[in-house]
């Protein structure tokens, strides 16, 4: 109980300061301190901020996901978000006393399992494909857990400002490129940077958008519009700012006015976990009647963006519901009737992890007859093409039952890294995943770990003191001084 005590304690000063903070307490609802370890709590309590190396550090993991950059470490594995993995990888040696035991068994007992799941997938053949996927799955989870070990370590005003600066970056740049010149230099970056991939139908920008859509040195629109997303969301998290929402909002027009696309309206569906799982608490916990009240402004911002995707974007929207959209049929309309699909035929363990040529066929056949497909496509090749979302990849790779027992064993980890709300990390990695694919990749993960510590970092002052609190006799209080006898 003493070493509870004296663990306490310092959280509680190291979460004060400011009017209103003077009454918070220092426990979260999801992680109590008495219920960890002394090591796991010294890990949970927040620190002074981060130095600049940590900052550049995040800059440059920021940049590997903007980019993607990738590079082939054999013929057959390659190392995506190069730029990412490096900062990564740095970032867990800086970490590494971060790392409780109980952590690291979690982390183990993950990836044990992913191994699993590959030996009862079907077709046993596919065996060295599959494990070139849990490499890579290995690294991606292993540099996203060093970003939340370090973004965690923040004050929340840092970490607002540096995404809230990310963003205002990939704006003002989108905007320069449409009015300021600066679309040769991105194009001729872009040119020398990506090989493959690389984004040039500017004609369907311009029956779409009336313009061509900037790229900002990224190898297509698409990755300007989602990080953007990503970077503002986790600024309106992390923010406690009493006028961000408002903000938020404004950044969501501006973005539609420099970068125009649909990806940009599921920042109003993400509003969604945000005020469901952080907005509606109160001392820590989810008020119901609070609950009811944000679930339908929640509700009405997912309304308003299905009113804005129709009314900004009539001619792609009346394009998607005519089967007149290949980029939307792949990334949205097609991984979603493979998931259905595949979990319907394997639902023990899906394909295994990086799976798609083992179904590709299946997958094919399958679009070929869905009402969203149009005959004059051309079939696209290799069969990673075929599915652009890393949400339905999740249960294409692992089936059913293997999907939901992942998901419990990841959320139960969150729990173990302190995270308050891991329903809130997984609606928001599901958001995000209609928009981004490589469920094996560094930004599937980097999506779930931001929202961990963006999670951690809004509901660290958040939890406030019933008055004249104190702490339990069997629970943390100190045991009682010897008295000296006279």
């Amino acid at each position: 109980m003493g070493t509870a005590l004296r663990v306490r304690r310092p959280l509680v000063r190291a979460i004060g300061g400011g009017q209103s903070d003077t009454r918070q307490a220092a426990w979260f609802s999801d992680a109590r301190v008495s219920d960890a370890s002394p090591a796991d709590a010294k890990a949970s309590a927040p620190a002074a901020g981060l130095g600049w190396v940590d900052l550049v550090l995040i800059f440059i993991f920021m940049v590997g996901l903007y980019t993607n950059y990738t590079i082939m470490l054999s013929s057959k594995v390659p190392l995506p978000s190069v730029p990412a993995g490096i900062a990564g990888l740095i970032l867990l040696v800086r970490r590494r006393n971060d790392i409780t035991p109980r952590a690291l068994i979690g982390f183990c007992a993950i990836v044990t399992l992913y191994l699993a799941s590959m030996l009862c997938a079907p077709d046993i053949s596919w065996l060295s494909r599959r494990t070139n996927g849990l490499i890579q799955l290995t690294y991606s989870l292993a540099v996203g857990y060093a970003l939340f070990l370090t973004v965690k370590r923040a004050e929340r005003r840092q970490i607002a400002r540096l995404f809230l600066a990310f963003a205002l970056v990939i704006v003002v740049g989108c905007l320069l490129e449409n009015y300021g010149g600066l679309r040769p230099v991105s194009d001729a970056v872009r040119n020398a940077l990506y090989r493959k991939g690389i984004y040039e139908n500017d004609l369907r920008d311009l029956m779409f958008y009336n313009r061509v859509r900037p790229k900002f040195f990224a190898s297509e629109p698409a990755s300007v519009t989602f990080c953007y997303t990503l970077f503002t969301f986790i600024w309106l998290v992390a923010s406690p700012w009493r006028w961000k929402l408002p903000l938020y909002l404004g950044l969501v027009g501006l973005g539609l006015f420099a970068m125009p696309g649909p990806t940009l309206l599921l920042m109003l569906v993400l509003l969604l976990p945000y005020l469901l799982f952080l907005g509606s608490r109160r001392n820590g916990r989810i008020d119901a009647a609070r609950f009811l009240v944000v679930a339908l402004v929640a509700v009405l911002f997912s309304l308003v963006a299905l009113l804005l995707a129709k009314t900004l974007f009539a001619q792609r929207f009346e394009a998607i519901t005519s089967g007149n959209d290949p980029s939307f049929f792949y990334r949205v309309q097609g991984p979603a009737l493979a998931g259905l699909d595949i979990m319907s035929r394997y639902p023990i363990a899906g394909a295994g992890l990086s799976g798609e040529p083992v179904i590709e066929r299946e997958i094919t056949n399958l679009y070929l007859r869905s009402s969203y497909y149009s005959g004059g496509w051309k079939v696209v090749s290799p069969a990673t093409e075929l599915l652009i979302n890393y949400f339905w990849l999740h249960w294409i790779y692992l089936g059913f039952v293997w999907g939901v027992a992942m998901i419990a064993v990841i959320s139960g980890w969150l729990r173990v890294l302190g995270v308050p709300s891991a329903a809130f990390c997984w609606v928001t990695w599901a958001i995000l995943g209609q928009a981004s694919g490589a469920y094996v990749g560094p930004t599937c993960w980097a999506v779930l770990f931001l929202a961990a510590a963006a999670c951690l970092l809004n509901q660290r002052t958040a939890v406030a003191a019933p008055a004249g609190w104190q702490p339990a006799p069997d629970e943390w209080a100190p045991p009682a001084p010897p008295v000296a006898m006279a």
